[in-house]
């Protein structure tokens, strides 16, 4: 899921539970202006890490343990990818998305866009929005 800099959900692809985290990512921020790029440690590859560079945007990835090459990690920066947490929250706040009643992942998906559209039009008060973010989290 990639969520801006208010929590609000961009963009969410479903995957298969075996599936790993990094090769789905690649194609969830094609075309998705950010200036910064937050990601958790699962998505430390050399060519995600490279796209988010072809965007003209800073990655705020933490290192894996077994890379050899560390790069600089804003740990400032990094506190905020909580936001994204938050949009899993409110998102898990409609039972249908937390239960997954549904049985095929076309109405599922169709379930999770219906709670993010109310995400986006619900009434916010004054939150994080000075900086465009891009979080992305797998569900």
């Amino acid at each position: 899921m990639a969520v801006r800099g208010l929590g609000c959900p961009v963009r969410f692809t479903l995957t298969a539970g075996q599936k790993g985290d990094a090769p789905q990512a690649g194609p969830l921020i094609e075309g998705l202006s950010a200036e910064v790029l937050m990601a958790d440690t699962a998505y430390d590859a050399d060519y995600f890490r490279q796209a988010i560079a072809e965007k003209g945007a800073l990655a705020v990835i933490p290192n894996n343990p077994s890379r050899s090459q560390k790069h600089p990690l804003d740990k400032h920066l990094y506190a905020q990818r909580h936001l994204v947490e938050c949009c899993f929250s409110k998102l898990k706040q409609f039972r249908r998305v937390a239960t997954r009643f549904e049985k095929t992942a076309r109405n599922y998906r169709a379930v999770v866009a219906l709670a993010a559209v109310i995400l986006w039009l619900r009434p916010r008060g004054l939150e994080h929005d000075d900086i465009t973010y891009a979080h992305i989290r797998r569900a």
